[in-house]
């Protein structure tokens, strides 16, 4: 299994499984599955609504002796509605308890919005937090207590544009290891990208193949769909892969980590042998051709018109 080089020489498994949207009653067994088959990598979050459920299939995955829990990279992450610092320690052992673990390998900053701890999503602006009142590096310091206290190996951020990661790192006292944002041929980021490497931060690309199971709330009726582009079918036709397959090679080639997600056992099977599809430079050169800047997850859920976020300051662009 490749892995990624952090900051201090940790390795990190490049690929992995991600956990959003799958449904309770499947996600245990996709990630027993996801086990057996190789995937050492879960990615997981409070907000997915599904830790207890993975917790389970990976006590039951110790249990039997399929793995021990030093060849698993867990992740999960703080949602927005515990940033104040007294919400964040609680926060990150209740899912520890879901999880069953003791400690986890990485603890994200789902997104640089904060809420009230009594909002888990905001209906209106007035249910938001500026983050000029709450920082992102107020949230980060109750962060760094849960590296002093063992709970977490690392620390990192999600959904972080590259102006917010550099402030972040000019602050931090312990180093974010991670960005973990959308990433595929759509949304190249490349300067993210170059600017996080600079920095020491190591990327995880999110909705590797465009997201096309995410709610219909976050859709747009004309817009363009990643798995539908001829150039991708065509690369997969000329290195006989599928598409899925070609997307998650060019994120690993790209030298970021990369989490598709599945359920379906033939799928898991399919998106672990992607790390082994191999892109020539044309076939690279083809797919970054596709940069549109499309995001899929868009953050516009987090603007409201009497709210204090905004696209533009969300992503700084």
């Amino acid at each position: 299994m490749k892995t990624l080089t952090l900051h201090d020489g940790g390795k990190l498994p490049a690929f992995g499984l991600g956990t959003w949207k799958s449904k309770p009653g499947e996600v245990g067994t996709a990630v027993t599955e996801a086990i057996r088959l190789g995937y050492r990598h879960i990615d997981c979050a409070a907000i997915y609504g599904n830790e207890a459920e993975v917790g389970e299939a990976l006590a039951k995955c110790f249990a039997d002796g399929l793995v021990t829990r030093d060849d698993l990279w867990i992740t999960s992450k703080l949602w927005n509605s515990f940033h104040a610092p007294d919400d964040v320690l609680p926060a990150l052992r209740k899912t520890l308890s879901e999880l069953r673990l003791e400690q986890l390998d990485l603890y994200l900053m789902h997104w640089p919005v904060a809420l009230p701890n009594d909002v888990v999503v905001p209906e209106n602006g007035r249910q938001m937090i500026d983050l000029g009142d709450l920082p992102v590096t107020t949230t980060w310091q109750a962060m760094e207590a849960g590296v002093d206290q063992g709970l977490t190996r690392y620390l990192g951020v999600s959904n972080f544009s590259l102006k917010k990661t550099r402030g972040l790192c000019a602050e931090a006292r312990i180093q974010p290891a991670i960005n973990q944002v959308e990433m595929h041929p759509y949304l190249r980021q490349q300067e993210l990208v170059d600017g996080c490497r600079e920095l020491g931060v190591a990327i995880t690309a999110y909705s590797p193949l465009g997201s096309p199971d995410r709610p219909d709330g976050m859709r747009l009726a004309d817009e363009p769909v990643l798995l539908e582009d001829p150039t991708l079918a065509t690369v997969a036709a000329r290195v006989g892969a599928t598409k899925g397959q070609v997307l998650i090679a060019w994120a690993l080639q790209r030298g970021t980590s990369v989490i598709p997600k599945s359920v379906n056992p033939k799928r898991l099977a399919e998106n672990l042998a992607a790390c082994d599809v191999r892109l020539d430079a044309v076939a690279m050169q083809e797919l970054d051709g596709l940069d549109r800047h499309r995001r899929y997850v868009d953050g516009e859920f987090w603007v409201f018109e009497d709210g204090p976020y905004t696209l533009a300051n969300l992503w700084d662009e």
